[in-house]
């Protein structure tokens, strides 16, 4: 038994269409379902469905003879109403469950964030045994584990569940993480101690995870309802990484620093004021980003070792030689 129909959202992000070289590695027939097409796509074969994860009823449609759906799809970022977020990943993954469910779809791996734990504090070498905080500075984290919550609770009512939390993607074509630090060079400081680790992960072991935890679902559907987080399992120097991204752009370093407390009391600053005077774009600090980037956050991976035989085939090292390649090539960089 294999992964035979396959159905991506967000098959056209960053992470969904690594998920999706793989499955057509694996010669699977593989659909994306998103609200744009993408000439990517087309090229690789892929059936595109188009279409609103906010509407129950596309969703359902889309999902008609699939036995594998990747709900990658989500809103990111630090900065937004909440009801864009809740939109998103909240009604999105409720649509999700409920097409799994009424198209009788065999499993779901759905697509979370170490976020949805964070409590503001270091999160050292943490398993999946930490609790869900009292309290989010965010609306991405706050809907992500609403979203996440929502999920397990399918699983133990049936649906063939598995949830991934990786953290911090990054590698060549990132629209995220990688673009937003290397456009802010010019202002970005460390904020807080210089040593404090971060897990990362590089895009196409992400994708690897994501396979691994369809394919365990069918060798072991007693998996269902686990949580995992994901990684390179090489924790380091988040201002390390950072400037290892910003020497993948032909960038300096960064060298400046201010205090946790001056970050987190520029973060309030900026958001009322981005608040008060209704301003969209983002700001260049929230309370949220100043505590991801003061305080430490690696967790430990056992769990998704042992259960899905988890391991980073691409290392930091390889990925970032991949990544200065990448980037040299485009003209934004």
């Amino acid at each position: 038994m294999k992964i035979e129909k396959a159905m991506v959202t967000g098959g056209g992000g960053f992470l969904g269409k690594a998920v999706v070289r793989k499955l057509i590695e694996k010669n699977g027939d593989v659909y994306s379902f998103s609200r744009g097409r993408y000439p990517d796509l087309d090229a690789m074969g892929v059936t595109q469905v188009q279409g609103d994860l906010a509407n129950r009823e596309d969703v359902v449609a889309a999902f008609k003879g699939m036995d594998t759906v990747f709900h990658v799809a989500a809103k990111p970022g630090i900065w937004g109403s909440y009801d864009s977020y809740y939109q998103v990943n909240v009604t999105g993954t409720q649509n999700v469950i409920a097409a799994c469910k009424e198209n009788n779809v065999a499993r779901l791996v759905h697509t979370s964030s170490p976020s949805v734990i964070f409590d503001d504090y270091d999160m050292e070498n943490v398993d999946e045994s930490v609790p869900y905080p009292d309290h989010y500075l965010a609306p991405y984290p706050e809907t992500k584990a609403i979203a996440e919550k929502n999920v397990v609770q399918a699983a133990k009512e049936g649906l063939p569940a598995i949830i991934l939390r990786p953290h911090l993607i990054w590698g060549p074509e990132d629209n995220h993480l990688f673009p937003g630090i290397v456009s802010r060079a010019s202002r970005l400081k460390i904020v807080g101690s210089e040593d404090d680790l971060v897990d990362t992960i590089y895009v196409d072991n992400a994708a690897d995870a994501h396979i691994l935890a369809a394919e365990g679902l069918i060798s072991n559907p007693e998996l269902s309802g686990n949580v995992y987080f994901i990684s390179q399992d090489d924790p380091m120097s988040k201002w390390a990484m950072a400037n290892a991204f910003l020497k993948a752009a032909g960038k300096p370093p960064i060298t400046g620093k201010i205090s946790a407390r001056t970050a987190y009391i520029a973060g309030v600053v900026f958001e009322t004021v981005y608040k008060l005077f209704r301003i969209k774009s983002d700001p260049p600090l929230t309370r949220f980003a100043a505590k991801e980037m003061a305080t430490s956050h690696w967790f430990n991976i056992s769990r998704v070792k042992a259960d899905l035989g988890y391991v980073p085939k691409v290392s930091t090292k390889e990925g970032l030689k991949r990544l200065e390649a990448w980037a040299s090539e485009q003209d934004e960089f």
